[in-house]
């Protein structure tokens, strides 16, 4: 446990995220994912990637909704994957993802008492339940926190806050391990402005905070036109289509990337915080011929963009794989058969760090 957050970023090169797996609303397989298997797990340390975010439900999961309390069996199978990946020498960020809303879309001063009581009891639990990993295991403590204004980040702050409390109060291991805090919304430009100071920790040098990068939402995922605006097939300078000019991206582009990831090096990153960006990916769309040709290209080039500037700016990449292998959808792996689905994709996140 002896690493502080930066000397822990060295160390986690590419990341993968597990999807909705552990956090789908009905269970592991509700959402048309096989349970996760340690064979799963096994291909994706293969391929490049030395760390796993997995994003958990818990409210979803209690044996008592008014004591918050999550049941034994749940806490068993989160544990059960972490070993899974910290078998493999990767790192592990477990989180409290959506998880119906309850904090993510209630930062609010109304919910901020009962919020934080069952923050503080699920991470009590969590933590103690994890408590013997090394410092593989980085708890996370929430996912895209709707923030967005100063008042609701005070909120937002006083949830993290009661995160880092409750994890150390767990003693053992977390007393020491690298704690991640999400930015209002995850979103990069909010985060620069609203994010002005960050939690209090007795525990110096082992916090990072996460944004996620799905700019510009008409290329990322954008799955059919709207009045504001038409979906992007095609990203980057070099990528741009002669003849289906009216789907070429008009904004959010590189420059526009280098300006936000600059930006979170500035805030946190120079000053010894590490940024996550928990996710980021852009869907594959149902085009066919020259078209399809030149998308997944330009596909390729972003995710490779993406992780080269995340890198070049000491952030850590950590990609969206939500498991479907269909149109409109991001998955790199095949999960039915434990196989790589979508090469070129899988290249151009890889290229990204050469």
């Amino acid at each position: 446990m002896s690493s502080t957050a930066d000397q822990l970023a060295a160390k986690i090169k590419l990341g993968w995220n597990i999807g909705n797996t552990l956090e789908a609303t009905g269970g592991e397989t509700a959402w048309g994912n096989p349970k996760v298997t340690k064979a799963l797990i096994d291909l994706v340390k293969a391929n490049g990637f030395n760390a796993i975010r997995i994003p958990c439900s818990w409210n979803q999961n209690l044996a008592n909704t008014s004591t918050a309390q999550i049941k034994t069996e749940w806490l068993n199978r989160v544990k059960e994957v972490v070993q899974y990946c910290v078998d493999n020498d990767m790192y592990v960020i477990v989180n409290i993802h959506w998880d119906g809303g309850w904090l993510e879309n209630n930062c609010t001063e109304a919910q901020k008492e009962a919020n934080n009581a069952k923050q503080k009891a699920f991470w009590e639990q969590i933590a103690t339940q994890l408590r013997g990993f090394d410092e593989h295991l980085l708890f996370a403590s929430a996912n895209e926190p709707n923030v967005d204004n100063a008042t609701q980040m005070a909120v937002l702050t006083s949830y993290h806050q009661t995160f880092i409390d409750a994890v150390r109060a767990t003693g053992g291991k977390n007393a020491y391990r690298t704690l991640v805090v999400q930015g209002p919304a995850t979103d990069i430009e909010k985060t620069n402005k609203l994010m002005v100071t960050l939690p209090t920790d007795k525990i110096a040098n082992r916090m990072m905070v996460e944004v996620h990068y799905y700019t510009p939402y008409q290329f990322c995922l954008m799955d059919k036109d709207a009045s504001w605006g038409k979906m992007f097939y095609y990203w980057g300078a070099n990528y741009h289509s002669t003849t289906d000019t009216e789907r070429n991206a008009t904004w959010g582009e590189e420059a526009d990337l280098d300006k936000l990831f600059l930006s979170m090096k500035t805030q946190f990153v120079d000053k010894g915080i590490p940024v996550v960006l928990g996710e980021f990916a852009a869907i594959r769309r149902d085009l066919t011929g020259d078209a399809l040709t030149l998308h997944l290209a330009s596909r390729a080039y972003f995710l490779k963009y993406v992780v080269k500037q995340a890198k070049a700016n000491g952030i850590l990449p950590f990609y969206w794989d939500a498991g479907n292998t269909g149109v409109n959808a991001s998955a790199i792996f095949d999960r039915t058969n434990n196989t790589v689905f979508d090469t070129q994709a899988l290249t151009g996140l890889l290229d990204g760090l050469k």
